[in-house]
């Protein structure tokens, strides 16, 4: 499945005291050197367990160095020759696995639509021997998978001082949460260790794909971040980079690039332009810092200006990709391909123009939040008109008035419904058909239980769910995961899909903000 959410001829504006200020929040890189806990050997299709790596190796020989955990980092070793004089190169594949089922997958014949250049794997040529090999690429990865294509019949080689040089900005450690429940101690650890490896120059969506900032997945990652390493100049440098780089329009980019130099993608999520604002006002209610508040406010209450023009005269929004007369907008909501997004995008706007009141209250503008609650509650009415169906007593989404919990889901965080009636209705929609994708979505449907007063019901779906990413075999939590399907991929195949992905790291935040958690 293919996107196409490219904006066509897509100019950036980029304002260059903003990027100025980025640029000068550039975090400083940990490093750490790391080395295996198991090596296991395949040596003539035999296996072998914890062989010493300085045994000789050759032709068609396999050896599988686990770091015990999924961390971003370098890898470097020593090779040298065991017999006789070396006579041809030594021919390696080296291959970068995040989790245990990636080892046996052939990722030659991937043919999906994202660019098989994120898989993780090396051929190299060593014409003499010894060396010392130190690969230039950042990967991804618990094991680190040598096989040597061919040396010679006369040699054999060895590998010594294997090492992974992690890399991150997070710093210190996190204190754990406080309770007797192991499995939920278990989530939390994963979902630090998440976050951490994602935590770069940048909060990336994924250290191995894409490594890049995206807006959606920074609103969770700060969230996180806030209760554990508290890095908020990071928070920060992500903030001007987005508001530094914005369209023609002043909408402001899904994601950007920071390197070789700042530039915006021509991705334009309308669903993530107005995040934009949640993360504003959530990094003030962590910071304190006005100044930084001050000068992002109009880039942030811009994107509803932008949204708005997509509303009729009742201020419901048009279908995604159908061009109501101003054009038309992309939004993500999730990544199920069935998805119906019309409702979820109208509560998304709503949740927005919620937090658009909390920036004025911020900036002291109690005209502009009048304002805006006179807006929140014609949208809110809007939405029950169009959206609810009395028959079913659900949220409908489309034309063909589609039931999805990403609907429900949203009309409950944005407030159209409240309390019991929220409970009522989640519980009534928990098995519908149209269900969720990735663990942005989930994380968003753990909320929507804490907002409808029932929060064991989160805590049960985490355990569930992100325990369940644990049981296939997860220490740090994945991009997407289907309990029904574990070869779940948008791409066209599992060789590109992220298993340490920054948007599901969310339940070291959700445990410490609404369970009792050590704050």
């Amino acid at each position: 499945m293919a996107t196409d959410w490219a904006v066509e001829k897509a100019v950036m504006v980029k304002n260059e005291e903003f990027i100025q200020k980025a640029e000068a929040l550039i975090p400083k890189l940990y490093h750490k050197e790391e080395v295996p806990v198991e090596i296991i050997s395949y040596k003539a299709e035999q296996k072998i367990a914890n062989e010493k790596a300085n045994a000789g190796f050759g032709k068609d020989d396999k050896i599988i160095f686990d770091f015990g955990h999924n961390h971003a980092g370098y890898f470097q070793f020593h090779i040298k020759c065991v017999g006789s004089p070396q006579d041809a190169p030594v021919f390696l594949h080296i291959k970068f696995c995040e989790i245990e089922r990636e080892i046996d997958e052939d990722c030659q014949n991937y043919s999906g639509w994202i660019s098989k250049g994120w898989i993780q794997e090396e051929w190299i040529h060593i014409d003499e021997t010894p060396r010392h090999v130190k690969l230039e690429r950042r990967y991804a990865f618990r094991y680190a998978v040598i096989t040597v294509i061919d040396t010679s019949q006369k040699f054999e080689i060895s590998f010594n001082e294997v090492k992974r040089v992690s890399v991150s900005s997070a710093y210190g450690t996190v204190s754990p949460i406080q309770t007797m429940d192991e499995q939920l101690k278990e989530i939390d650890e994963v979902s630090v260790r998440t976050l951490k490896n994602c935590m770069q120059t940048v909060f990336e969506d994924g250290p191995k794909r894409d490594r890049r900032l995206w807006l959606g997945d920074v609103r969770l990652q700060a969230l996180v971040n806030y209760q554990t390493f508290r890095q908020q100049d990071l928070v920060k440098r992500c903030l001007y980079l987005f508001a530094g780089m914005p369209n023609q329009e002043g909408m402001i980019p899904a994601c950007v690039f920071e390197k070789p130099v700042p530039l915006m993608d021509d991705t334009f999520l309308l669903d993530y332009a107005l995040f934009f604002l949640p993360v504003l006002v959530e990094y003030y209610e962590n910071t304190g810092d006005r100044e930084t508040v001050e000068e992002l406010a109009p880039s942030a209450f811009h994107q509803i200006e932008l949204a708005l023009a997509y509303t009729d005269e009742q201020g419901i929004i048009c279908e995604e990709g159908v061009n109501c007369g101003n054009g038309i907008y992309h939004c993500f909501i999730d990544w199920n391909e069935q998805l119906e997004k019309q409702c979820a995008m109208e509560a998304v706007l709503i949740y927005t123009v919620g937090y658009a009141q909390k920036l004025c209250k911020i900036l002291g503008d109690y005209v502009g939040r009048k304002a805006y609650k006179s807006l929140e509650e014609k949208l809110k009415q809007a939405a029950r008109q169009i959206f609810w169906e009395d028959e079913k007593q659900v949220f409908v989404s489309g034309k063909e008035r589609q039931v999805s919990l990403a609907s429900q889901v949203w009309m409950i965080l944005a407030g159209v419904v409240e309390q019991e009636e929220a409970l009522k209705l989640l519980e009534r929609t928990k098995n519908t058909l149209i269900t969720m994708i990735t663990p942005y979505m989930h994380h968003f449907y753990a909320e929507a239980w804490i907002r409808a007063g029932n929060p064991e019901k989160a805590l049960n779906h985490i355990k569930q769910y992100w325990g369940g990413m644990i049981k296939a075999g997860a220490d740090t939590f994945w991009e997407l995961y289907n309990p029904d399907n574990e070869n779940e991929s948008p791409y066209g195949g599992v060789c590109v899909n992220s298993y340490c992905h920054a948007w599901s790291c969310t339940p070291a935040y959700l445990f410490r903000e609404y369970f009792e958690a050590e704050k």
